[in-house]
């Protein structure tokens, strides 16, 4: 696993209620690209290939506009290692959920 990538997609949308509805349409589509993922209240992080992430990356801003969105914009954030693997999720975060 050479890179790790947190995605915070951010739909335009009338009310918060769609805006939740949007996003969760993008995490049910990152959680079925079988990849381990973490959801945050503010991203989600997946680890895997660093290439096919960032087709996983693009496609999200189309599953947003896909799901209703007129427009969306995402930061994202890259762990890239290309010679051996990036930390974990699990490294990173499981001490601080117990």
């Amino acid at each position: 696993m050479n890179a790790s990538v947190a995605i915070q997609s951010l739909p335009a949308a009338e009310n918060n209620e769609e805006l939740i509805r949007i996003v969760d349409e993008v995490i049910a589509y990152i959680k079925s690209t079988g990849y381990n993922y973490y959801v945050g209240p503010f991203e989600t992080t997946i680890e895997g290939d660093y290439d096919e992430l960032m087709d996983i990356v693009k496609e999200c801003q189309h599953i947003a506009v896909r799901a209703g969105a007129p427009s969306v914009a995402a930061y994202i954030k890259v762990s890239y290692k290309p010679e051996g693997d990036v930390l974990t999720i699990e490294k990173k975060v499981s001490k601080h959920h117990q």
